[in-house]
């Protein structure tokens, strides 16, 4: 109930963790989350701070919010938040990891859903390899998008 891709930008890690991090820029890379906006006076990434997500699910009109809360926010290193549901439990958290290479970053988008409650089981039971597929897809078109602007 997790996975991960990785691509190569030819940038410094600091450079494409200051665009990642700041969830005002959401929109520009996503191709779900539309836009994001920084909650209780917060500006700037930080651990434990919180922002609203707006998704647009599949591009089948189903739109919606949600909170999320900043779990890392290390610059040039990572950048993680964990999506929030009812009761401000986790339902899946999402990680940004910059490893510097020669000649630029490797950059890796991973998500992995909290299996700890019985409707997030069913969930992944019966939709999980359709949306674990959406995901990939997903955070392959993110960090292209990312790539052609930092390079």
């Amino acid at each position: 109930m997790q996975d991960s891709v990785t691509v190569r930008m030819a940038a410094p890690a600091e450079q494409i963790w200051g665009l990642v991090s700041d969830i005002t820029n959401t929109g520009k890379f996503s191709p779900e989350t539309f836009a994001a906006e920084w909650l209780g006076g917060a500006t700037a990434p930080a651990v434990g701070v919180k922002f609203r997500g707006h998704v647009d699910r599949n591009g089948w009109g189903l739109k919606y919010s949600t909170v999320c809360r900043i779990i890392a926010s290390e610059p040039g290193r990572e950048f993680a938040f964990t999506v929030l549901g009812p009761g401000g439990m986790g339902i899946n958290t999402w990680r940004y990891r910059f490893e510097p290479v020669e000649g630029g970053t490797d950059v890796t988008e991973s998500f992995q859903l909290h299996t700890d409650t019985l409707p997030v089981r069913i969930y992944w039971l019966l939709a999980g390899r359709s949306r674990g597929k959406t995901n990939v897809k997903g955070m392959r078109e993110t960090l292209e998008r990312i790539k052609a602007v930092v390079e």
